[in-house]
């Protein structure tokens, strides 16, 4: 018998399609690439919004931290590779209200900026404490302060108040509500007040043995960053360079880096997962389809048809049967990613009434 494996092929698919044996197999394979699809689109959103939100947590891509100032070459450097930089230090130090509030005191973590900080992430600040806060992208100009709303309540004071820090008296304009690369240190747990670079000499607060953290944060593109942090990193191991770290998401900041190694294994297992229950799926409908046509080739075998003949339709045919189902599952992949995204931030507005922060995030991932 002289018979055309296509020809064999497309009758059998079409003789398949009219009986519904085939629709089993089909939604299985749709429903197989459409998770696979959909979980790899999530995942790698999820995955690019955790290392968005982690250089969030350093104040940008890479940090270079110090106990004394830092040295110019390195900003220098950092300029010369298009790096948009910016400088920060912090101390603990004691803020006092005035004699007409009560003249209270209050350990307090206090950080001097600059314009442009900071390079990844954003302030949230509010008017008055208790008010829903506001990305902006402002800092402190001179003679202002920016608090925490326990600062306000631990020293009686209010918006629009005086607040003595050293040898200045700081008018409290804004109230801090987050702050993106507060840290977890021993210190942080102490309210935040953010002032002016400007406003720090005049105040006096640094003296010889003040115990002043200095930070210069850098932020561009990632070769440009890759070769300042190879740079930097070979500077702080010279023998004359004391005091001297380089923070980066990769090396610098273990506990970041655990923690999006854990969110991305999570993520793997997720999509190993439904890899393995779209393959189960589509094992199970091609037994049942294979099961149903051991007497179709077992009566053309009796008349004569050969093994090849009898081989070679049936692969074909399973493709032809398997391009549009393949073709829906990537329609739909899309619209399932967004929809399941809305989904999450929905959820997490009804139950937070914020959208996520870096800090959070991480936590999640690490749980």
């Amino acid at each position: 018998m002289n018979i055309s494996f296509w020809r064999l092929g497309w009758r059998t698919l079409w003789r398949d399609l009219r009986g519904g044996e085939l629709r089993l197999l089909m939604v299985a394979v749709t429903l197989a690439v459409a998770s696979l699809t959909a979980v790899g689109f999530f995942a790698d959103r999820l995955k690019g919004g955790l290392q968005r939100d982690a250089r969030a947590l350093l104040g940008g891509d890479a940090v270079v931290a110090s106990d004394n100032p830092t040295p110019e070459a390195f900003t220098a450097r950092a300029r010369e590779l298009g790096l948009q930089v910016s400088h920060t230090l912090g101390f603990p130090t004691m803020a006092r209200a005035t004699d007409e509030r009560g003249g209270a005191t209050k350990l307090v973590a206090l950080k001097a900026v600059e314009l442009g900080y900071p390079l990844r992430g954003s302030l949230t600040v509010s008017t008055d404490a208790g008010l829903p806060g506001l990305p902006t992208r402002d800092v402190p100009t001179a003679g202002e302060a920016w608090v925490e709303g326990p600062l306000l309540d631990a020293l009686g004071v209010q918006v629009g108040d005086q607040l003595l820090l050293g040898n200045t008296s700081l008018r409290v304009s804004r109230v801090i509500v987050t702050e993106p690369d507060r840290g977890a240190g021993f210190m942080s747990f102490s309210p935040r007040v953010m002032i002016a670079q400007a406003d720090l000499v005049a105040s006096g607060l640094i003296q010889p043995a003040s115990r002043i953290s200095y930070r210069l944060a850098v932020a561009g593109a990632d070769d440009a960053v890759a070769s300042f942090v190879a740079w930097a990193s070979a500077e702080t191991k010279k023998p004359n360079v004391r005091g001297l770290r380089v923070e980066s998401l990769e090396g610098g900041r273990p506990e970041m880096a655990q923690t999006l190694e854990r969110a991305e294994k999570f993520l793997s297992l997720v999509a190993l997962l439904a890899a393995l229950l779209s393959a189960v799926a589509v094992a199970l409908a091609a037994r049942g389809f294979a099961a149903g046509h051991l007497d179709d080739c077992a009566m053309l075998r009796v008349l004569g048809l050969g093994q090849r003949h009898i081989a070679w339709p049936t692969p074909s045919s399973l493709r032809w049967s398997g391009c549009l189902p393949v073709r829906w599952a990537w329609s739909s992949a899309l619209p399932c990613t967004m929809c399941l995204y809305c989904c999450c931030l929905g959820w997490w507005r009804r139950c937070c009434r914020r959208p996520p922060s870096g800090q959070c995030c991480l936590a999640l991932a690490w749980a």
